[in-house]
């Protein structure tokens, strides 16, 4: 008896043990990747493309026929693709692993106004969710807070770490918001009308927020005889060092928001979710105002958009100049992160342009989040964060990877769920 038991604890210890990879060594020698398209990420492409990169930072970019020394390791990836990491916005990764067990979930903090609450302190850098992203080319996320009114900072991580010190790449960037809709819904389930209706308790809740922000402002011009932190946290949005995320949907709430923020000084704004923003884009232009969507497999928010606005948005909004990325909110949120580049084919396909597409997910994400001085596209002095996929990165049938690097470590691209897929591809092959 005791001789099984100790069997059953060898095979799930050293089962969880093989199932999460062990994060690729600092790079050592230096790769070329030759022959392969490059989507560069700033919207060009190079044919037949030469990369080369060392010390984790890129090196060379540019054709192919150059003539130069190729360095260290040549990967020939003729007929193949090359790419920047993906980047997901607004996702929830490391935070819950499994929805169900209360102890694996710490992506909400207790309380409405929490803008001292670092979510990336909380990140899970071995979560089984995380490592499964990397095969569809997502390699750098941002760790977003939930909840409350004021969910908290959050910060930007690559994917292929031992904790929350080594993910980082930028650390408590910026404060997320929930601003209130104004519109409500009665609760069916205790007799009231779930008709929409006009919330009548909007003006006093937006209200709320501005005044939260005004104390803040007050509070950190003024002499403080005792640190309040979380007033101390939201000093970076007034004078530019963090950008204020502001989770929203709605016209009307859109432009409340913005006028909110400007008057209290606040200039670096992204609004998150963003439904209705199309109507609203030369606005944003005007604010400078960027924004991160929702994923475009869902239907309208309203009766009076047209059937395909979710998969157009994207579209209007970049031809009038709004810098747009795609983020993840909502039901199986985690899961679905790794479809980012299949959201981002989705926009192509309803009239986005391909490359413009691609920067989605790349540059204009990298240029939201603060982060394209180092990463974002493929150029030279940037981190060596891309990979190498077969076909089109942003189709499913071409989203194959051969190769990922993150800052010029190459990576594995197995995980539990690949380790799973070979075994059971084989089960009938044996028979």
């Amino acid at each position: 008896m005791k001789k099984t038991i100790y069997s059953l604890l060898f095979f799930f210890l050293v089962g969880n043990i093989l199932a999460q990879q062990t994060p690729a060594d600092k790079q050592k020698t230096p790769f070329s990747i030759e022959g392969a398209t490059a989507h560069l990420g700033n919207g060009e492409i190079i044919e037949n493309a030469l990369i080369m990169f060392n010390e984790g930072k890129i090196t060379f970019v540019g054709s192919a026929m150059t003539k130069i020394a190729r360095m260290g390791t040549v990967i020939n990836a003729k007929g193949k693709h090359i790419y920047p990491g993906f980047i997901a916005a607004n996702a929830t990764l490391g935070l819950v692993e499994i929805d169900a067990v209360k102890a694996s979930d710490d992506e909400d903090e207790i309380g409405a106004m929490n803008p001292h609450i670092r979510s990336i302190i909380a990140y899970n850098a071995e979560s089984k969710v995380v490592e499964s992203m990397r095969p569809n080319g997502v390699l750098m996320a941002q760790i977003t807070p939930r909840g409350g009114v004021i969910s908290g900072t959050s910060s930007v991580v690559q994917l292929d770490a031992w904790n929350w010190e080594d993910a980082a790449i930028k650390t408590d960037g910026g404060i997320h918001i929930n601003w209130p809709g104004s519109f409500t819904r009665g609760r069916w389930w205790l007799g009231e009308d779930p008709a929409l209706k006009p919330d009548t308790k909007y003006g006093s809740r937006a209200e709320q927020v501005k005044t939260y922000f005004e104390n803040a402002k007050l509070y950190l011009s003024g002499k403080k005889e005792k640190t309040h932190l979380p007033y101390e946290a939201t000093a970076g949005l007034f004078d530019g060092s963090k950008r204020l995320y502001i989770h929203i949907n709605g016209q009307k709430e859109i432009t409340d928001a913005i006028h909110t923020a400007k008057e209290l000084g606040i200039n670096k704004i992204t609004i998150v979710r963003a439904e209705g923003a199309d109507k609203i884009a030369d606005f944003l232009v005007k604010n400078n105002v960027s924004v991160i969507l929702n994923r475009p497999h869902r239907n309208p928010n309203s009766e009076d958009d047209a059937y395909d606005s979710t998969y157009t948005i994207a579209k209007t909004l970049t031809e009038k100049g709004v810098i747009v990325s795609i983020g993840m909110e909502g039901q199986m949120e985690r899961m679905n992160t790794r479809n980012i580049p299949f959201y981002a084919g989705t926009f192509a396909a309803h009239g986005l342009a391909k490359e413009e597409a691609v920067k989605l997910i790349t540059l204009n994400a990298a240029k939201i989040l603060g982060i394209d001085n180092f990463t974002g596209s493929l150029e030279v002095g940037k981190d060596a964060t891309l990979f190498i996929s077969e076909g089109d990165a942003l189709e499913m049938r071409g989203n194959r990877l051969t190769e990922a690097f993150i800052q010029g470590r190459k990576i594995s691209l197995e995980t539990h769920q690949t380790n799973l897929w070979k075994r059971y591809a084989n089960k009938y092959k044996s028979k």
